[in-house]
């Protein structure tokens, strides 16, 4: 999985992800943060909480702060997000 900064500030970012086919980021929080994740490209399996969906181009979904997530391209296709996270994590 690669992350590629697209802006920074103190207050966010806004990164875009690539996953290749069976790359994922493991399941984590973030204690104060929100991120939003948008599928640019592809199809990814989105774990939020207890509940994981497949998402495709076009849609979003956000993780509230503290909330367990994660996703994973379990498709033969490369998958390109959208990340934002705001407040910025320290």
């Amino acid at each position: 999985m690669r992350k590629n900064a697209l802006f920074d500030s103190p207050h966010l970012f806004y990164d875009a992800y690539c996953l290749l086919p069976g790359q994922a980021q493991k399941v984590h929080s973030h204690d104060g943060s929100d991120k939003v994740y948008f599928v640019m490209r592809g199809t990814g399996r989105f774990t939020v909480g207890d509940e994981e969906e497949d998402l495709t181009e076009g849609n979003a979904v956000i993780a509230r702060a503290g909330t367990p997530h994660g996703v994973r391209n379990d498709s033969e296709d490369q998958l390109i997000l959208l990340v934002t996270m705001a407040p910025r994590p320290t």
